[in-house]
């Protein structure tokens, strides 16, 4: 259904794949009913970082897949892009305060941010994906941006079900791993 770049298909690959260890890890760290600094925590943040490094990247990417026909879609595609990386880069402040406490007592992200953040984000790259899905000839299945936002749902529902997430992420961004062959 589109054609996307070897770029792209790395990081729609990659980004599902370090959110799942985050997840793992995560749970491993909590085994003993407490999260916080240790091996499983940091190295568990450590992919947790790189997956949002990779999601801002990968917002771009989406960015370049959506045809842009009038200036209100181009408007529009860009706001969504800014609003996705703005997100992703307040959900790496957030990660680098937890791996390095000193940077989060130096330099918190502010209160506003952190549910302002988190939602730019998620409607950044849910814009971009349903952008793809109603362009003419459509570039991702329908049930691509529905799976990549119960993705987001589960999160919210539950840290513990961040593997699930992961899982769940990585069959909404398939598309974009194996594009899909167009049909005459």
């Amino acid at each position: 259904m589109t054609e996307t770049t070897r770029t792209t298909r790395l990081f729609a690959l990659l980004v599902p794949l370090f959110l799942l260890l985050y997840g793992v890890l995560r749970l491993i760290d909590g085994m003993d009913g407490d999260h916080g600094p240790g091996l499983a925590w940091n190295v568990g943040h450590t992919f947790f970082f790189a997956a949002f490094l990779l999601l801002g990247a990968l917002v771009v990417e989406l960015r370049s897949l959506v045809p842009v026909h009038t200036a209100r879609r181009a408007a529009v595609a860009g706001v969504a892009m800014v609003a996705g990386v703005f997100g992703a880069g307040c959900f790496l402040w957030v990660i680098l305060g937890d791996l390095f406490p000193g940077f989060d007592d130096s330099a918190p992200l502010p209160e506003t941010l952190e549910l302002v953040g988190p939602l730019a984000f998620q409607l950044g790259i849910l814009t971009l994906m349903v952008m793809l899905v109603t362009s003419r000839p459509r570039r991702l299945p329908a049930w691509s941006p529905v799976l990549v936002f119960v993705a987001f749902l589960l999160i919210a529902v539950n840290l513990d079900l961040i593997p699930v997430a992961a899982c769940v992420l990585m069959a909404g961004l398939a598309p974009l791993v194996r594009p899909l062959t167009r049909t005459s």
